[in-house]
């Protein structure tokens, strides 16, 4: 390296040094739990699988415990792995370990604002706010059941009459109609299955999870600053979704003209009342309005029709589980009326199935991460104040001691020997603790109802052997998404 010259190895040499002292310096901090030793500057990258994370977490609890440390590039991060240890933070620590954790992708795409990335104040203010304004406009709610209800006979007629017992992708339809729920609650009102702003939003969001699954999106929350400088499909994606932002906008400038704070139509009016009352309040603004509604929109989107498209994927490979559910339903609902919240106690099979459509799925495996708010001390470790947490959601829901072969699809994991519907602690696909889903209540409801809407009227036909259907997920950045597949509805004689 002589021809650097002595004065440039000079400052690369104390470069190094000061990094490396940085580095010893904030690993000391606290007593953190082990993990494997990390390069400064790129931390775990080389020892982490970006494209199979839960995989690389499950070695590392082998050698390590159900509680270690990895780093994402720089940060540190804290990796808490099965029941107990979740439990124990997340629900008997709930208030310490409620703080966001944002991956750079996140903190990149939403800027800390909204309920789920916000922090502090600012989310228990909005969270508060939402939930309570949510209830207004009907969630948990008998209207919320009689909307969602009219959606679901919306889309089986569409069903009946579109494409005549031929098999076709379902996903849009189902996309379609679980986000025209949030839409009325959200934006006032349900949009026409042919109207084109909205079918512009729903392409969108149906491209944002093709690029979810790209090598570029799992490496950008490794190196963000050079990721930003590099093209690629990471760029795609922030784009799309500042796309659907500058639709929300739109409707929220719409709003802002037609408003009349006497009578608010949908939780956009109920925000643009909030801060007019609450002028000056930071945590009320327009930017903060369009981010909680992205928000809302997105999860009340994507999460739902994801979960109800790997269910008719997994029941049209398994026709005896879909046969059983529709002898409970004639037995309990018949054919003359839509189903209800109140059938879900009289349907135990049915109620099962969809738990175990939930559990084996294990959509957001890694789960959202979170943040510790203070100094705290979990068993005999140290963490310190804004440390990231992983809490893990995958080896609970994979636990083999709760849920025997795991890795099976088999409904009686939530069966008690007498056929009535078991609980499980172990369930929790929404989370757990003070972040957990804020609307885990209308997803579930969404879930059920369209579900038993479906097999009360129609038989599931796949165009290919039933050996032959693949049920394992693709796995993306923040989640898992189904393969693409196709399916005939054959109209129940």
């Amino acid at each position: 390296m002589a021809f650097l010259g002595l004065p440039t190895i000079l400052v690369l040499v104390c470069i190094s040094c000061l990094l490396i002292a940085a580095w010893r310096s904030t690993s000391r901090r606290g007593k953190l739990p082990p993990g494997p030793m990390a390069i400064p500057i790129i931390g775990n990258v080389f020892q982490l699988n970006p494209q199979n994370l839960m995989e690389s977490f499950k070695e590392l609890s082998e050698k390590y415990g159900p509680i270690f440390t990895i780093h994402l590039g720089p940060k540190k991060v804290v990796v808490l792995y099965g029941y107990d240890i979740v439990k124990e933070a997340l629900i008997d620590n709930g208030e310490v370990f409620s703080g966001r954790g944002l991956l750079p992708l996140f903190e990149k795409v939403f800027k800390g604002l909204g309920i789920v990335t916000s922090n502090g104040e600012t989310w228990r203010q909005i969270r508060r706010f939402a939930l309570t304004t949510l209830r207004d406009f009907g969630m948990g709610k008998k209207g919320i059941e009689e909307r969602i209800q009219e959606e679901a006979h919306f889309l089986v007629e569409r069903l009946r009459n579109t494409h005549c017992d031929k098999p076709f992708n379902p996903g849009t339809f189902l996309t379609h109609a679980v986000s025209n729920i949030i839409c009325s609650i959200v934006f006032g009102d349900r949009f026409d299955y042919e109207d084109k702003k909205f079918l512009s939003l729903i392409e969108m969001l149906s491209e944002n999870e093709k690029y979810q699954t790209k090598i570029q999106v799992q490496l950008y929350n490794f190196f963000p600053t050079i990721m930003d400088y590099l093209p690629g499909p990471h760029k795609t994606l922030i784009k799309s979704i500042d796309d659907v932002d500058d639709f929300i906008s739109e409707i929220v400038r719409a709003h802002q003209k037609s408003i009349d704070p006497s009578c608010p139509r949908d939780f956009i009016d109920a925000f643009i009342n909030k801060m007019e009352q609450e002028k000056g309040n930071s945590h009320f603004t327009v930017e903060s309005l369009t981010r909680t509604t992205l928000d809302l929109f997105l999860a009340g989107t994507g999460t739902t029709s994801t979960t109800l498209r790997f269910a008719l994927l997994i029941l049209r490979k398994y026709p005896e589980i879909e046969e059983k559910i529709q002898k409970e339903i004639d037995s309990v609902v018949g054919r003359d009326r839509s189903p209800c919240m109140a059938d879900r106690s009289q349907l135990p099979y049915t109620d099962a199935v969809i738990h175990e459509i939930q559990r084996f799925i294990d959509f957001i495996p890694l789960n959202l991460p979170r943040t510790v708010t203070q100094d705290t001390k979990l068993r005999d470790y140290i963490i310190p104040k804004d440390t990231m947490i992983f809490p893990l959601l995958s080896p609970i829901l994979q636990d083999c001691k709760e849920f025997p072969n795991p890795e099976k699809f088999d409904p009686g994991h939530f069966l008690n020997a007498n056929g009535t519907f078991r609980k499980s602690n172990y369930f929790m696909p929404f989370s757990t603790g003070k972040r957990i889903c804020a609307g885990e209540g209308l997803a579930r409801m969404e879930i059920f109802l369209f579900l038993t809407s479906i097999l009360q009227n129609f038989t599931l036909k796949p165009p290919i052997d039933r050996k032959d259907i693949d049920i394992s997920p693709i796995v993306s950045s923040v989640g898992k998404i189904p393969r693409p597949y196709e399916v005939s509805f054959v109209p129940r004689s």
